[in-house]
C-alpha cells in the first residue's frame, strides 16, 4: 500500500504539473465505489475550468485546492497512485508486475488535462481508493479523524508521550493507527521498530521514557529518509530492513 514517503511523491507530482494551471478537461470513471460520497458528473463538472492553486497531504490522504471552489481529495488505496506521461511510476514494495507505460494508464479513474499540456491521472486497480470533494479538507472526516503527521509536525517528547498515555496495546499496533500518526503503514512501521531496536509485540505501556523517545526519533527518520528520495525504494540506505523484506537482495545504493 502507498504510504506517507509514496503519498508525498504524488503530492509532488501534482504541485509540479498542476499548480497554477487550469484544468481544460476532467474524466472521472463511473465508479460508485472509488467516487465517494458525490457523483462523476459532479465531480467534472467542478473541476473541468479550474485554477488549481495548491497542494496538500496529511498522512496517506492529498488534495488539489481549487480557486472558489471545493478542494478535491484522494486516497490511494491499496496500488493507487500518481502517473503522467513522463514519469516512471512507482513500484509498491512487493510489487513483482511489470510496469504500465499504457497511456492513459490502466485502470484509470482520474483523468486530467491542463491549459498547457500537461496531463495527471489518478489509478486504482483494485477499487480502494476513493476521490471525495471537500469544502473544508482539514476540518472534515477523514483528515479530521487522523492523528499527527511525522513529515509535517513531529511532537515534542512530552507531547509524544501525551498521545501514547498509558496504552497497553502493542506498538506495533499502535503506529498503524491512523488517528495516532497519520501515514504509517506496514512497511514504515516495520523500519521504525528496527531502527529503533523494539519489539513490535512490546506494549505501549511498557516502554519507558528513553525508548519512547527511540520511537519517536525513528518515526521522524525514516519518514525523512524515505520522502527524501520520492520513496524509490533502490536509494533507501543498504542497512535498512527494506532490502531484506519479500526476499529483497542487498545492495542498494544510499540514500
Amino acid at each position: 500500500m502507498p504510504e506517507l514517503a509514496e503519498v508525498e511523491h504524488g503530492r509532488r507530482i501534482a504541485h509540479a504539473i498542476a499548480v497554477g494551471r487550469t484544468i481544460e478537461r476532467a474524466h472521472v470513471a463511473d465508479d460508485d465505489i472509488v467516487v465517494d460520497g458525490t457523483t462523476p458528473a459532479l465531480v467534472r463538472s467542478v473541476l473541468q475550468g479550474a485554477e488549481v492553486t495548491g497542494t496538500g497531504r496529511r498522512g496517506k490522504h492529498l488534495w488539489l485546492e481549487l480557486a472558489d471552489r471545493p478542494s478535491l481529495l484522494l486516497h490511494f488505496g491499496m496500488t493507487g497512485g500518481f502517473r503522467t506521461r513522463q514519469d516512471e511510476p512507482l513500484r509498491l514494495e512487493n510489487s513483482a508486475a511489470e510496469v504500465d507505460r499504457t497511456w492513459p494508464p490502466r485502470f484509470w479513474k482520474l483523468h486530467l488535462l491542463f491549459d498547457d499540456g500537461g496531463e495527471l491521472a489518478m489509478t486504482n486497480a483494485r477499487r480502494l481508493g476513493r476521490i471525495r470533494l471537500r469544502e473544508d479538507v482539514l476540518g472534515t472526516a477523514p483528515v479530521s479523524k487522523l492523528g499527527y503527521d511525522p513529515l509535517l509536525a513531529l511532537p515534542s517528547l512530552e507531547d509524544f508521550e501525551r498521545r501514547i498515555g498509558r496504552k497497553k496495546t502493542v506498538i506495533k499496533s499502535l503506529l498503524l493507527n491512523q488517528a495516532f500518526a497519520a501515514g504509517v503503514g506496514n512497511w514504515i512501521a516495520d523500519e521504525v521498530l528496527y531502527l529503533a531496536r523494539l519489539d513490535p509485540r512490546r506494549r505501549v505501556h511498557d516502554l519507558d521514557s528513553a525508548e519512547r523517545d527511540r520511537l519517536r526519533l525513528a518515526i521522524a527518520e525514516v519518514v525523512r529518509v524515505a520522502a527524501a528520495v520520492d520513496a524509490r525504494k533502490e536509494d533507501f540506505p543498504v542497512e535498512w530492513l527494506f532490502h531484506h523484506r519479500w526476499g529483497k537482495k542487498e545492495g542498494s545504493r544510499t540514500a
